[in-house]
């Protein structure tokens, strides 16, 4: 029997968890070749040793109540690594002053009025209040974004003030570049049921409350996962290699710099699977083409302990606040594991889709602003023990209005051709889990077809 070849491009967290699974599926025997075109593995997943200790400067947490992270973790030996949140609320930062961030919002759309009460003036909260007596518009065959959604019903202070902050978060975008159906599918599925207003939609949506925690991370960072698949896939690994001429050739395909292989896995980002794709699939690569990215950039901070950094995991910036940075995370407040360390942790974050311009500028500037922000949300404004600039350009990608679409014409023109799998934050989601996911889907499809 012929030794199986798999090309998986991209080593990031989707492609590494390829590999591990392409590698139970396919067997000790099995050739499996990851190519990553950066010097180091993980993609947006990167820990660095800041003050004597792990500090994640890429994503820093997962969702806990999804299944993906915690059951490989579980597999791999690493579940007794899961550190639950303090239990620290956030704040929201808009009109110039903090706010507690609003509860009964489904990522920042208010379910009634109540919920933005102190944040929005009163004539906004009127308006949420009366919203269920105007007519809905909404069409069940088309998309739209949720700013124009959300502004339509409620006004601009609720999608710039509560809406913004929690989509910028996830996304390093805004509400007007995030499409409802790709952000928000409960939000979409109630709509389309029949909701007669936002506010019952929002209600509908809304997940059942729970006392588990939301988030969970890794005592020792991201690293840890990183190189224990690293080892468990066992695959051979180029770093500073850029996958080029994918080509379909006699049954198989070849890809330089491998050669001819069985199957390729594409865990890159959409401008990269459009290229690899553009002769291919053509197709394909003009629907990836169309998937924009967003860029930023993270400065972590190490300050004395001493500093009386708020009792709250983190802090949101609302769009058009006289700041630079979109939000804060004060990591030891946020995580007991980071509490226990010889310094108190926060970390800022820059830049939005379309607002790249911080990517360009020198560290130090950016430690500047760091501090200079912190200082003028939380009074902060100790000289810090350590710093860490983390640049991510073109870091996630925008699920735009009609994303979906995109993701089903990708999807279904690779399945015309045998052996090509597309995964990645670029289709499903941009967090850890739908990551995991992905990897897990292509390697499984691809062991299915070379299974015959």
């Amino acid at each position: 029997m012929t030794r199986p070849v798999v090309a998986v491009v991209g080593g990031g967290i989707t492609g590494l968890v390829a590999a591990y699974r392409l590698r139970g599926a396919l067997g000790p025997d099995a050739r499996i070749v990851v190519l990553e075109q950066s010097e180091r593995l993980g993609g947006k997943l990167h820990t660095v040793d800041l003050v004597d200790g792990p500090v994640d400067v890429g994503a820093e947490a997962f969702i806990a109540r999804r299944p993906e992270v915690p059951a490989l973790l579980d597999e791999l030996g690493l579940g007794d690594e899961v550190v639950t949140p303090s239990g620290a609320r956030p704040l929201l930062y808009a009109g110039g002053r903090l706010h507690p961030l609003p509860t009964g919002t489904l990522m920042g759309i208010p379910a009634e009025a109540g919920a933005l009460e102190g944040l929005v003036d009163d004539a906004t909260l009127r308006r949420i209040a009366d919203e269920p007596d105007v007519p809905l518009q909404w069409d069940p065959t088309r998309d739209m974004s949720v700013a124009a959604l959300v502004g339509s019903r409620f006004g601009e202070q609720v999608v710039r003030r509560s809406v913004d902050p929690l989509l910028g978060g996830v996304y390093s975008g805004l509400s007007d570049t995030a499409g409802v159906r790709a952000t928000l599918p409960t939000l979409a599925a109630a709509l389309d049921a029949g909701a007669t207003s936002l506010t019952a939609a929002v209600a509908a949506a809304l997940p059942v409350p729970s006392d588990k925690p939301v988030f969970g991370t890794l005592r020792d960072g991201y690293a840890t996962l990183l190189t224990a698949l690293e080892e468990a896939a066992a695959a051979e690994i180029h770093l500073g290699t850029t996958a080029t001429g994918l080509r379909r050739h006699d049954g198989r395909w070849s890809l330089h710099p491998v050669g001819d292989v069985d199957a390729v896995v594409l865990a890159v980002p959409a401008p990269e699977a459009a290229s690899l794709l553009r002769d291919v699939v053509p197709s394909a690569a003009a629907a990836a083409a169309e998937i924009p990215l967003g860029s930023s950039v993270v400065v972590a901070l190490a300050i004395p302990v001493a500093s009386a950094l708020p009792q709250n995991s983190g802090i949101l910036v609302a769009t058009g606040e006289e700041l630079s940075a979109k939000a804060f995370t004060l990591s030891s407040r946020k995580w007991p594991h980071l509490a226990e360390r010889d310094a108190l942790f926060a970390r800022a974050s820059f830049g939005r889709y379309g607002d790249d311009a911080l990517l360009s500028a020198s560290d130090e500037q950016l430690v500047t602003l760091a501090r200079a922000d912190l200082a003028a949300v939380t009074g902060v404004d100790d000289e810090p023990m350590a710093a860490y600039v983390q640049r991510w350009p073109g870091g996630l990608p925008q699920y735009q209005a009609g994303h979906n679409d995109i993701v089903a014409s990708i999807e279904a023109e690779t399945a015309e051709v045998g052996g090509l799998e597309v995964a990645g934050a670029m289709l499903h989601g941009v967090g850890v889990p739908a990551c995991v996911a992905s990897g897990t889907t292509a390697a499984a499809r691809v062991a299915a077809r070379m299974a015959g």
